[in-house]
């Protein structure tokens, strides 16, 4: 989930590229609403990224305690260029369970290596 959608396109080709499957949602509403539906269906998402901030709209920390809601297992990494945010440095007690910073121009080898890695042995 994030507002800018250079953003989107490189995390979401990056992932894609790594075996994930991908969904999209602009702001912390939308990504609800996703997660919502697809739980109901019974789809689980391995995880999701959420951007911290989004002006104007639901940012990643209200977000990542709705999905918590419908979903008490959700994995969300909190996206955000603000390293020194409290929500990023103390990830897990918003229930994230970990952070990627931006910028990023895409998703390097090292971190999609350890993303895919965790996920494997938490899912």
């Amino acid at each position: 989930m994030d507002d800018d959608e250079m953003v989107r396109f490189v995390a979401g080709e990056t992932l894609k590229r790594y075996g994930f499957d991908v969904e999209f949602a602009v702001d912390g509403q939308e990504a609800v609403n996703l997660y919502r539906e697809r739980f109901e269906q019974g789809i689980r998402f391995v995880a999701v990224i959420l951007d911290l901030n989004i002006p104007g709209a639901m940012g990643g920390e209200e977000a990542m305690q709705k999905l918590l809601e419908i979903d008490p297992t959700a994995r969300g990494y909190v996206s955000s260029g603000r390293t020194d945010d409290p929500v990023m440095l103390n990830y897990r007690d918003y229930g994230f369970s970990g952070t990627i910073e931006k910028p990023y121009f895409y998703l390097n080898k090292q971190l999609m290596e350890e993303f895919t890695k965790e996920l494997a042995g938490n899912a």
